[in-house]
């Protein structure tokens, strides 16, 4: 890069902006207070998702994982994957967030890993995909 693209960095657009470009500025994202979480917009298939996972006992960590995993889940389906690809795609992410879902960096029993990757697969495929 030249040293006029490092020169802009860091610097405000109207700083960096030519006088008579038509570039466009934008503002800035809203800023969450710490601990505020913006409230999630789901469709009715995502909430039919979202509570089937509560009604069999998985804790995500957040909506947003769930949400992801589900995602996942379908677009491997959507591509015809075997459902042990599917499973072998799947489950790292189920760990991670299980893992997320304790606030802790111990690794969950592999069991309870192991059904809510089942449970992850079964309901997103029936809910979501």
């Amino acid at each position: 890069m030249g040293d006029d693209v490092m020169a802009t960095i860091g610097m405000a657009p109207s700083e960096t902006t030519a006088a008579g470009t038509s570039a466009q500025t934008f503002a800035a994202p809203p800023v969450a207070e710490p601990g505020d979480e913006p409230e999630l917009v789901v469709t009715p298939a995502q909430r039919s998702f979202l509570d089937a996972l509560t009604e069999s006992g998985v804790t995500p960590s957040s909506e947003l994982s769930a949400l992801s995993i589900g995602s996942y889940v379908c677009q491997a389906r959507a591509a015809n994957q075997s459902d042990q690809v599917v499973w072998d795609f799947v489950l790292p992410m189920v760990r991670g967030d299980v893992r997320d879902s304790y606030g802790e960096s111990v690794a969950a029993p592999a069991g309870q890993v192991n059904a809510e990757t089942a449970d992850y697969i079964r309901i997103a495929t029936h809910t979501l995909c």
